[in-house]
């Protein structure tokens, strides 16, 4: 992610959840010739199970024609991040970010002790990701990442990529109201933190898509995510990864909603998941294309 921060543009990491989106994520990334980033969470582990969904991203990795790197996402504790290093794993998350300031450094700095004589990268959050329109400033200088607490947080943990915390949220209700991330706040984090930043909850919620969900079934209207021209404007800032996940289960739920309905007779799996894989493939080639990582591998 170094290059990408040199050279201004991101990596999209996407998370993946069964084969259908490994395959998805992987068939985009070949398509567009981008680098990208394959994001497995603990939920994840234990639905699937650790052996299971690390083998299916593997597989992809080692078939695919542009590099693929494979990464826990939102780890909450050193165990689960040993143990994904052990199952070779190219980079971890440790989130510390419901922790102290001081805890947070501790944990962090136990997990960078153990992967980077592995060759694992490391990223930790500094910040809550958490909707900041109806608090007060002081509630949100407490959720919102601090530039100079970035910049000593990273002096001490040795950290390789940080999340920041600048407005948005997980989830497909990321604001009330106009959708606005702090830039400013993330052009002084730029300046005092020179690694690789990361932007979690940076899914756009494409309304085409709500639309779509809605019209066979879902009840989404509200939902809202992240206007494309901030995204460029934060990748210019020192944005290099990127995370997306509510897109990609938009594009799945309302193409799975679609299938079922207009072809009631179908039971055939591959029938009903072949059209959503293909779904959430356009969806990733889109962001590949927005964040500029297409052709860079």
């Amino acid at each position: 992610m170094v290059p990408a921060r040199k050279n201004g543009y991101a990596i999209g990491a996407f998370n993946v959840q069964n084969l259908e989106s490994t395959l998805a994520i992987a068939e985009a990334a070949a398509e567009e010739k981008s680098p990208v980033i394959m994001q497995i969470t603990p939920s994840v582990i234990k639905y699937a199970g650790l052996a299971y969904i690390t083998s299916i991203v593997k597989t992809a990795a080692q078939s695919a024609p542009v590099p693929v790197a494979m990464h826990l996402d939102h780890g909450e504790d050193f165990e689960t991040a040993a143990k994904c290093i052990e199952a070779g794993f190219s980079s971890v998350m440790i989130d510390g970010s419901f922790l102290s300031f001081e805890d947070n450094i501790a944990l962090t700095r136990r997990v960078v002790a153990i992967a980077h004589p592995r060759g694992v990268s490391v990223e930790a959050e500094l910040g809550k990701l958490a909707g900041v329109e109806e608090r007060s400033v002081e509630e949100k200088e407490a959720i919102l990442t601090d530039p100079d607490a970035a910049s000593e947080f990273v002096e001490k943990t040795g950290v390789d990529t940080l999340a920041v915390a600048i407005g948005t949220s997980h989830g497909a209700y990321k604001f009330k109201s106009e959708a606005k991330l702090d830039l400013e706040r993330l052009k002084a984090i730029s300046k005092k933190v020179s690694i690789p930043l990361v932007l979690h909850g940076a899914s756009n919620v494409p309304q085409w898509i709500v639309e779509k969900a809605n019209k066979y079934g879902a009840t989404l209207s509200g939902a809202k995510g992240i206007p494309e021209e901030q995204i460029k404007q934060a990748i210019t800032l020192g944005i290099a990864k990127i995370n997306i996940d509510t897109d990609l289960r938009l594009a799945f739920t309302a193409t799975v909603r679609e299938v079922l309905t207009n072809s009631p007779k179908e039971f055939d799996p591959r029938k009903i998941l072949g059209p959503a894989k293909d779904a959430m493939k356009e969806v990733a080639k889109s962001k590949m294309q927005l964040f500029g990582s297409s052709g860079k591998a």
